[in-house]
């Protein structure tokens, strides 16, 4: 073989890995067949670049092929976004073509949120897109709303601040300052107030636990009593005194009534007058036989015979 044969052989190989090597850094393997592709339409790509990976669930299954303008007039401004799919994963037409950020230096990649209703999306299809604010952008979104408020919490702090002043003259702000002076003060007579009740408390420390003591033993002298008192059957006693109370009320109405010796003394003022009438005789008699012992009572050791009785003048007073 002649040394320029040689020569052309070499140079092909060197132009063929050339471009295998360009393809596959685009994502591209030029000896794989089977590829199926896919455009999606987008207002802003947000960065995005050829050969970015596809995924889907987070597994790759392509790479972007190719990023052009719509050549359609009335779409004008738009760009499509051509993706290389490696994997025979099937969905539906109705599945979203998510372009995210991959990571914080802002790379960007596109995720395919199948959705497996509708028609299988094939070959040259069109899919829907979609931008996911990336995570700068998400701050920043977020970082707005925060920055207003407190742009407008400033403003009214700061209108605050004018109308305060303008309230505390200087009469206003000496009495404020009288005022927070007696506060402290206060707060000082009150902090004494209590050092001296927590001495008080300490000193008394030994009164107290003889007290809590005492109310302890008698707490328990208490405890003692009543289960003495609920072992007593108080329910027995008080029915017996119930009963007895019962009897004496029978008894007493029974005298009120008349009836009985105590009934009929009670009600019979014959009776009471005729033991009065006695009582008196009584006292009578027992006056006469102080008064004359010879008429009731005679003793003769020789046997005379006793004199008449004479009455014997009384004695006037």
């Amino acid at each position: 073989m002649s040394k320029e044969l040689k020569t052309g052989f070499i140079s092909i190989a060197i132009i063929a890995l050339f471009v295998w090597g360009y393809n596959f850094l685009k994502g591209q393997d030029i000896f794989q067949t089977g590829y199926r592709y896919f455009y999606v339409e987008y207002d802003n790509i947000q960065g995005l670049n050829e050969a970015s990976p596809v995924s889907i669930y987070g597994l790759k299954v392509g790479t972007i092929a190719d990023i052009r303008f719509n050549d359609n007039p009335d779409k004008v401004g738009k760009l499509i976004v051509k993706i290389s799919l490696e994997d025979d994963i099937e969905f539906s037409k109705n599945s979203i073509a998510k372009i995210y950020s991959a990571n914080l230096l802002g790379g960007n990649a596109i995720a395919i949120v199948p959705d497996f209703k509708g028609e299988t999306a094939v070959s040259g299809d069109f899919l829907k897109g979609e931008v996911e604010s990336d995570l700068i952008s998400s701050v920043g979104e977020s970082i707005n709303p925060l920055k207003t408020k407190l742009e407008r919490v400033i403003i009214e702090m700061d209108s605050l601040l004018i109308g305060l002043n303008e309230v505390l003259d200087h009469d206003a702000r000496l009495s404020l300052n009288r005022t927070i002076k007696g506060f402290e003060r206060t707060v000082t007579n009150l902090n004494e107030t209590i050092e001296g009740v927590n001495s008080i408390v300490k000193s008394s420390e030994s009164n107290l636990k003889a007290t809590l003591n005492n109310t302890k033993k008698i707490t328990e002298d208490f405890s003692q009593i009543s289960d003495t008192l609920k072992n007593a059957k108080l329910g027995l006693t008080v029915q017996k005194l119930q009963t007895t109370l019962d009897n004496v009320n029978t008894l007493l109405a029974g005298i009120n009534e008349g009836k009985g010796t105590l009934g009929k003394l009670a009600k019979d003022e014959a009776m009471y007058q005729n033991l009065t009438n006695a009582s008196k005789e009584l006292e009578e008699l027992l006056r006469d036989m102080k008064l004359n012992p010879k008429r009731f009572v005679h003793f003769s050791l020789f046997g005379k015979r006793p004199k008449p009785y004479e009455p014997q003048p009384e004695n006037k007073k």
